[in-house]
């Protein structure tokens, strides 16, 4: 969240910062609030010391006459008044203090949608085929390693199941992917899927994007969107020694989401779904060094899709088009010839001390002084489905074959998929 005493003095630029990104952000009840809330603890504290007064004159008998001790119990009374009042206007005011984005760095492009977002550069060129590309549901079927009849009939419209060399070949992405980031210096994680509501409130979840996510209302246990929620929340309420940082996670996790989907070819196929798979990077890092730190972050999760050969681009996304949490976002989108369109497969993303001040995470500067809130970043490496249909799509065979690309070979146990690969479907 945003930090109080900014949003005071800076009013004009937390609005301006809300209009950009198209968020009805509220300022100015907030501001309203705030000086509400104000007034009653200055009324308090003020009755507060007129009663301590009053409560010494009490003390002397000589004093005490039945007109003090009236105005103590109407001091007390009020002050009971006015301590409720205070307690309601503190609940509203963190309410909306929740509800507040963060400010979108001074470089982030201006625009209400993705149209305005920028394309810093492209890597690579699409394969050229000298024959029609099939999109991956077809591959899939054809092949017998997507199904989405009994995906359907398990759980209903949105969901599929991979079989044989396709959950092979899914298992085996998100091994090397780990295997490579750990080869980086990141630790690897294997968090719980179920969380409390503050990890999601640290992380910028909730409550703004509530209606998206599935919940476990008996436990109130929510099931994560993506294992930043967990990899941020893991130092919650903590003080780190600075000399610790930066601290880099990775972590595998299935990831869970109420989208509201609308038919069409956009969302053909297995690339928006309710439960998807996702590895994960997460940064943890001294103020200072977030911008460097989101560079490298960046070519971290492009480095693996360099090692599988996919053309790619990076793109700077709009203020209209960035995170709630987020100050800072670049998108990495690979191509997929099958449904001839560029798929996000990665979102690398700066929150400066956004999320660290949700979270109370706090870090204790090597040269003393007050405990400060660093940054976080996260970044996927990579994102399934979407890396899987441009493997699938992008290697397939004129005989509707699909060849898997060398880097994963180990790790499926395939150097390529075909029917007979798949076996009986």
């Amino acid at each position: 969240m945003l930090d109080l005493n900014f949003i005071r003095g800076q009013a004009d630029l937390v609005r301006q910062a809300a209009l950009n990104r198209g968020d009805p952000a509220p300022v100015d009840r907030l501001l309203e609030v705030d000086d509400r809330r104000r007034e009653v603890v200055q009324a308090e504290e003020a009755l507060r010391a007129r009663r301590n007064q009053l409560g010494k004159a009490l003390a002397d008998p000589q004093q005490r006459t039945p007109e003090l001790i009236e105005e103590g119990r109407r001091l007390g009374d009020e002050v009971k008044e006015l301590s409720a009042a205070r307690s309601e206007f503190e609940a509203e005011l963190n309410e909306l203090l929740l509800q507040i984005p963060n400010i979108p760095d001074e470089d982030v492009p201006i625009g209400s949608d993705e149209s305005a977002n920028v394309v810093v550069h492209q890597v690579g060129e699409p394969r050229r085929f000298d024959f029609q590309p099939k999109p991956h549901w077809e591959l899939g079927e054809e092949l017998g390693i997507i199904d989405f009849a009994r995906g359907a009939k398990l759980s209903g419209s949105r969901f599929y199941h991979l079989r044989g060399p396709g959950a092979r070949l899914q298992r085996g992405m998100i091994a090397w992917m780990l295997n490579q980031n750990t080869r980086k210096g990141y630790l690897e994680v294997y968090p719980p899927y179920l969380v409390k509501s503050e990890v999601l409130v640290a992380s910028g979840q909730l409550p703004k994007f509530r209606d998206n996510l599935y919940r476990d209302v008996e436990e109130d246990l929510w099931m994560i969107p993506t294992a930043e929620v967990v990899l941020v929340g893991l130092h919650g309420g903590e003080t780190l020694p600075e000399a610790g940082l930066p601290l880099k996670y990775t972590a595998y996790t299935a990831c869970f989401r109420r989208e509201k989907i609308t038919a069409g070819r956009d969302v053909r196929g297995i690339k928006r779904g309710f439960q998807f798979d996702k590895v994960e990077l997460v940064k943890i890092v001294e103020p200072s060094s977030s911008n460097e730190a989101l560079e490298g972050l960046l070519d971290d999760a492009t480095s693996l899709v360099e090692q599988l050969q996919l053309p790619y681009r990076i793109v700077k996304l709009c203020t209209g088009d960035l995170g709630f949490a987020m100050k800072k976002t670049y998108d990495i989108e690979v191509w997929s010839p099958g449904v001839a369109e560029w798929l996000e497969v990665s979102s690398c993303s700066n929150a400066g001390d956004f999320q660290a001040r949700r979270a109370n995470l706090r870090y204790e500067p090597s040269e003393g002084g007050r405990p400060r809130y660093p940054h976080t970043l996260n970044g996927s490496a990579l994102a399934l489905p979407r890396m899987l249909i441009a493997v699938l799509e992008t290697y397939q065979r004129a005989d509707g074959g699909v060849v898997v690309p060398e880097v994963l070979r180990p790790y499926v146990g395939l150097d390529e998929i075909t029917v007979r690969a798949a076996g009986v479907r």
